[in-house]
Parts: C-alpha cells; structure tokens; sequence
C-alpha cells in the first residue's frame, strides 16, 4: 500500500534541542520529494511551522486543519496548500484522521500526543487501519516507549496492540516502511 498523505502531529514550539527543528525540516522536504501531501495541525509556529514550511520550500503540498479560536490567536499559517478551519479539536482530529493514509508524531507536549494517541487508539479500536509511527532520532519518547513496554508487561496493553505503533530512528525509514506496505 503506498500513501498519498502522512498526517504529523507534533509541537508548536521549537523545543530546546535545535535537532527537532531539523527532523521537522527533513521530513517535510522527504514528503515533498517523495510526492506524499503533508496533513498538519495548520500552525506557522514552532515545528508545525518548520515541518510546513520545508515541504512547501520542496515544492509539496500542505493541509493545515486548525481551530477558528487558533487562528484568531494568529497562529494559522496562511502560505499553505489548503488550511481548513473548524470549530473544535475534535473536528480538527477526525479531518486530519480522514484527510491520511498514515501518522507519525515528532517531538510535542500534551496536544502531540492526545492527536496521535488518538490515532492509534482507533486503529485498536478498528475505526481505521493506517500505521502509526513515532519518528524518534533524538531519544526524545525513550521514556514514553518505556512506558507502553511496561503497560505490556503488567498487561494493560496487549502485544499486538502495542505493535500498532513503530518507532524509527531517522527519516527515511518511516517513508521506507510506508511504500513497503
């Protein structure tokens, strides 16, 4: 199954390691180059800036979906492909999930991870099977993955659900892993 669209879920800030700013960077020239739309949180800020802004300098195309109070707060990226406005987060999540073949998330806070725990939740609950992955060169989530690894173990998560996430390490192999399926 090759894709036509990765949604990204990650940070409106830059973080302190100057290495996420340039994960962003390189996946967002990967898509562009390979073809695959960008679907994204519809922010000019931080990450989601940075991860726009490669994949339109590479000549891609980019969907923002972003919440009409976000944009009042001027943080929509008005020099995309398509920024779609919507009322609520939960509007937002269902579009980006509609509007995807696959997820990864980069480095964030509390919203990167509710959108893409929300992503792989309904691929366990079969709402949709599209492949999640956390793109994790840095070690940044080696805590996180920690942590599913234990809800294995104390058997909160079963083995087969904790294999609906993958985690790489650099860029290439997630867009590698996804024209392989």
């Amino acid at each position: 199954m090759s894709i036509s669209s990765l949604a990204v879920y990650c940070a409106s800030s830059h973080g302190r390691d100057p290495r996420h700013n340039d994960t962003a960077r390189r996946l967002g020239e990967a898509l562009a180059t390979s073809g695959i739309e960008l679907v994204y949180g519809g922010g000019h800020v931080g990450l989601m800036g940075v991860i726009a802004d490669a994949c339109l300098g590479a000549g891609g195309h980019v969907t923002g979906v972003i919440t009409r109070s976000l944009v009042r707060a001027e943080v929509g990226h008005t020099a995309i492909s398509e920024l779609i406005t919507v009322e609520t987060m939960h509007e937002r999540k269902a579009i980006m999930s509609e509007r995807a073949d696959a997820f990864v998330m980069l480095a964030g806070g509390y919203g990167t991870l509710d959108e893409f725990f929300e992503a792989v939740t309904w691929s366990q609950l079969h709402i949709h099977d599209k492949p999640c992955y956390i793109l994790d060169p840095t070690g940044y989530f080696e805590p996180l993955i920690a942590f599913l690894d234990q809800a294995v173990a104390e058997e909160f998560v079963r083995p087969y659900n904790r294999a609906l996430i993958t985690t790489c390490t650099s860029v290439p192999r997630p867009l590698d892993a996804l024209a392989a399926r």
